[in-house]
């Protein structure tokens, strides 16, 4: 998509969607936004983006649509009904859902978006806050290659590696493969560093050597720093992470798959929900493991 004349509108101002807007604005597009707090948006709008009151009015003037919002159910709200993005945006729009959400809707949005003639994609993310930073996430999608081809420019204004797994669904399928390895990963980090806290060893200096080695994750060298350092604000949300988990749970079940790792995270960490922790970052699990 050229630059020239061509507007992206950008729905979800949030920890991650605000550096991915910011730097869609900085390779020289037009940005439209909305969120649900205006106010998220208004460094954006300081830099030059234009807000605009209702998803229906983004989805009138862009020539791209990005949504990256929290839940399914918001997915929902955002694409469907008379105000929503499927209802507004003229034909040969794009528009691209990189929310962690449900294959099944990301089905359904590909479908009413065909009969509309516009075009659709899931594309969830990874890379947490500081992939979204550094214009390095990884970026998995799903929908008709031609339309992935189209608008890959944009893709690798925010990620490098971006792959097309498949027809409409296949991203989201491919993050809850995503998820489901750091789930069981999540625990293993935790467990580590309370480990070379608890056999008195200096937790940095161990980072040093296995994160190097075979135990070597991007969790281990991106989260276990933070859990030393008592640092548990979310670069992703632990309650994201457990939407994401409930729907990868709920996909292998459907599949007859047993998912044992998962489902071990997944009561873990509705104990940190429970304890209304919803919204510290998942490396907070370090806390809970180490009462």
């Amino acid at each position: 998509m050229k630059k020239a004349n061509a507007a992206i509108g950008f729905i979800g101002i949030g920890v991650m969607g605000k550096s991915m807007a910011e730097h869609i604005l900085d390779a020289g597009y037009s940005l439209l936004v909305y969120n649900r707090t205006k106010s998220r948006a208004d460094e954006l709008a300081e830099r030059g983006a234009v807000w605009k009151d209702t998803v229906a009015e983004v989805a009138k003037e862009a020539d791209m649509i990005i949504t990256m919002v929290g839940y399914p159910n918001d997915v929902e709200e955002v694409y469907f009904g008379n105000n929503g993005i499927l209802s507004n945006a003229k034909p040969g729009t794009y528009v691209i859902d990189m929310t962690t959400s449900e294959p099944s809707l990301a089905k359904k949005i590909y479908v009413e978006a065909k009969n509309k003639g516009i075009c659709s994609l899931d594309a969830p993310v990874s890379g947490g806050d500081v992939g979204a930073k550094n214009a390095e996430l990884t970026i998995m999608v799903g929908g008709d290659k031609e339309d992935f081809e189209n608008v890959l420019p944009i893709f690798e204004i925010m990620g490098k590696n971006i792959v097309l797994q498949g027809t409409a669904g296949a991203g989201q399928h491919t993050k809850m493969c995503n998820q489901i390895v750091i789930a069981s990963n999540m625990i293993g980090v935790s467990e580590a560093m309370l480990y070379a806290k608890r056999a008195g060893l200096d937790p940095e200096t161990v980072l040093k050597s296995i994160s190097a080695g075979a135990a070597g994750s991007w969790s281990l060298s991106n989260l276990a720093p933070r859990m030393i350092k008592g640092d548990f604000e979310p670069g992703f949300f632990v309650k994201h992470f457990v939407k994401d988990m409930s729907i990868a749970l709920a996909e292998a079940e459907a599949m007859g798959l047993r998912t044992p790792g998962l489902q071990l995270s997944k009561y873990l960490y509705d104990e940190i929900m429970e304890e209304h922790k919803g919204d510290k970052g998942t490396q907070i699990l370090y806390e809970l493991l180490d009462k």
